[in-house]
């Protein structure tokens, strides 16, 4: 089956206005507390984390580091299981899913954004983004069509036959924002994106994944320590020795 084409960020927005419990929620955490044995003792990664993220909304979760944010979008994403408590990915309990299933989960469903754009130099643009397609074994024409497709949704098709050596900071980023786009996912997981930009750079790439969260109706959850973010975002979480709490939302004194 053909995957469905991606949206321009100048369509209508599609996302949830997220007030009760609502089927269109992406990720549902409840009372969520991860733990890891050191030597005798025992550390407290996350504590007591209930979180819900509807579909078209940027989620940007801000915390120092070492404050527990890669290690929730490893628990969000099934790389890691929490130690208590619930995780429902897409309406399945993540619990109940095998690794291969976790897998697919992952390849089919989920973006990842990090704070390095880890392209592979000797690939052109348009090969970095078919990458997922290709773990998919989607077909040659296909891949040639979305990848071209993801690209113009960040402002790169006319770059697309160039190496990443040959891109610019912020230019690789939109690469690797397109890569987690190609596969039409439900749900973006950024960690750090704009850590290695300068503001400039990194204001456009929020407004970037803003634009295409609203217009898509894809759910972005974004970590960050950078404060542009809390103009982005349609709600603000901020997480400190693993306690997540609500923050001030855009707009508010």
């Amino acid at each position: 089956m053909q995957s469905p084409p991606l949206a321009s960020p100048d369509g209508q927005r599609h996302g949830a206005s997220g007030a009760a419990a609502s089927p269109s929620w992406m990720i549902a955490l409840q009372d969520v507390v991860k733990e890891y044995k050191v030597g005798d003792g025992t550390v407290t990664a996350l504590r007591h984390i209930t979180l819900n993220v509807p579909d078209g909304q940027i989620i940007a979760i801000r915390g120092r580091s070492g404050a527990g944010k890669t290690t929730l979008l490893n628990i969000i994403a099934g790389l890691d299981d929490p130690t208590s408590g619930r995780v429902v990915l897409f309406g399945r309990e993540l619990a109940q899913l095998s690794e291969d299933e976790r897998t697919r989960l992952r390849r089919t469903e989920l973006g990842f954004v990090f704070q390095s754009a880890h392209l592979f130099p000797a690939l052109t643009a348009r090969e970095n983004v078919e990458v997922p397609l290709r773990l998919t074994r989607a077909p040659r024409d296909e891949r040639e069509r979305r990848s071209h497709e993801a690209l113009a949704l960040v402002g790169l098709a006319e770059r697309e036959d160039h190496r990443s050596p040959e891109l610019s900071g912020g230019e690789q980023q939109r690469v690797a924002i397109a890569r987690a786009l190609v596969h039409a996912p439900r749900m973006i997981l950024a960690d750090e994106p704009t850590g290695n930009l300068d503001t400039h750079t990194g204001l456009a790439i929020l407004e970037l994944m803003r634009n295409v969260a609203h217009a898509a109706g894809i759910a972005f959850i974004v970590t960050t320590h950078d404060p542009q973010a809390s103009a982005m975002a349609d709600a603000i979480y901020n997480i400190s020795d693993g306690v997540l709490t609500l923050g001030e939302r855009p707009g508010q004194a």
